[in-house]
């Protein structure tokens, strides 16, 4: 293998062209403010998932600037459907509403601010997409909550679940509580609901709850 390829993620990147202006403008913003968005490996993942399968209704936990949001939100207008979106922080709440604008997804998109393990009790709907990336010591309460009000045959993809790689490495300890629930979240999930962990990016969850007919 060649020096300059580090490993499966870095080759993957290298080979994606991103074009779109508002997503290279978005990776830019999030580059240099240290803000948290998805990888561009999981991003195409992501993308190729939700158009795949034609989700409508989808759920965000976790808006950031509305990266994956857009992302999502996009394929939802073009099904017919919205992308209601969950943010904690105002400043990044407010960020992810003026991509949204310059994306043209406004209309498509029910954006809540507040948090997570509060606004998501509050919903009334069914989702037949969830997407979770937010406070990694609240994924066990995120998943339970969201996995409520999934549809028959919908998804849930939980992003950043390795955490750094901090559940198989030598991990800070003050990160000592988010390791700890988090491995117990895996086990939960692999013991009680149809769940596949994939090793990229950060590490990637899917629950599916398809009905066997």
């Amino acid at each position: 293998m060649l020096d300059e390829l580090k490993d499966a993620n870095g080759y993957i990147i290298g080979k994606i062209e991103e074009k779109d202006p508002l997503i290279l403008e978005m990776e830019a913003f999030a580059l240099e403010h240290n803000v948290p968005i998805v990888t561009k490996e999981v991003a195409k993942y992501l993308e190729f998932l939700v158009s795949t399968h034609n989700f409508k209704n989808i759920l965000e936990i976790g808006t950031a600037i509305g990266y994956s949001g857009t992302i999502m939100g996009r394929i939802a207008k073009k099904n017919g459907g919205k992308l209601t979106t969950i943010e904690i922080d105002e400043v990044r709440y407010n960020q992810a509403l003026e991509n949204f604008k310059k994306g043209d997804l406004l209309d498509s998109i029910n954006p809540i601010l507040g948090d997570g393990v509060e606004e998501i009790k509050k919903l009334d709907e069914k989702f037949d997409f969830v997407f979770i990336d937010a406070s990694k010591g609240h994924y066990m309460e995120f998943f339970n909550d969201s996995f409520e009000r999934l549809s028959e045959n919908g998804m849930i993809f939980i992003d950043n679940i390795m955490f750094r790689g901090y559940l198989y490495k030598e991990y800070p300890k003050r990160f000592k509580t988010i390791v700890r629930r988090l491995d117990e979240f895996i086990t939960y999930l692999y013991r009680n609901h149809d769940f596949v962990l994939l090793p990229f990016g950060d590490g990637i969850g899917l629950v599916s709850n398809k009905v066997m007919k």
